[in-house]
C-alpha cells in the first residue's frame, strides 16, 4: 500500500486535497501501519469514537450551563457518571446512595469508601450494571 500511496503522490498536484491527506498518512507511516507489528492493536479507532461521542454530543448542551458555576457542576457530575462507568457501578445507584449517605452525616473521614472505585451499594437498594 506504500508503494501504490507514494506512487500517487508523485502524480499528483502537491496542492490537491488528496495529495496532502497522502502525504499526511505517509509521514505518519509507523503510527499507522503499527497494527501489522502488534496483534493487540485495532486497525480503526471506533471503540475509542464511540467512547468519547458522549462529550461531543453533549458540546452544543454545555453551551447552555446557565453559569460558569452551573458548567462546573455539569463537569464535575459529568466527571462521576464517567468514572462510574468506567468502574462498572450504575451511576443512578451511586448517586442516588452517596446523596443518602451523605445526607446522613457520612464523616468526611471516610469520603474515600464513596468513590466508585471503593464503594459497595447499600444492603437496601438492588444493584444495576452499568450500560
Amino acid at each position: 500500500m506504500r508503494e501504490v500511496l507514494d506512487a500517487s503522490l508523485r502524480r499528483l498536484s502537491a496542492r490537491s486535497d488528496i495529495a496532502r491527506a497522502i502525504a499526511y498518512g505517509t509521514k505518519r507511516w509507523p503510527e499507522l501501519s503499527s497494527f501489522l507489528d502488534d496483534g493487540r492493536l485495532e486497525i480503526e479507532n471506533n471503540i475509542a469514537e464511540r467512547a468519547l461521542r458522549g462529550v461531543a454530543v453533549g458540546r452544543r448542551n454545555w453551551l447552555f450551563a446557565g453559569s460558569r458555576a452551573g458548567g462546573g457542576r455539569a463537569a464535575a457530575i459529568y466527571t462521576v457518571i464517567q468514572t462510574c462507568k468506567a468502574n462498572g457501578v450504575d451511576p443512578q445507584t451511586h448517586i442516588a446512595d452517596v446523596i443518602a449517605k451523605v445526607a446522613a452525616d457520612w464523616p468526611a473521614s471516610r469520603w474515600d469508601e464513596l468513590m466508585p472505585w471503593n464503594w459497595m451499594p447499600s444492603a437496601h437498594q438492588p444493584t444495576a450494571q452499568a450500560a
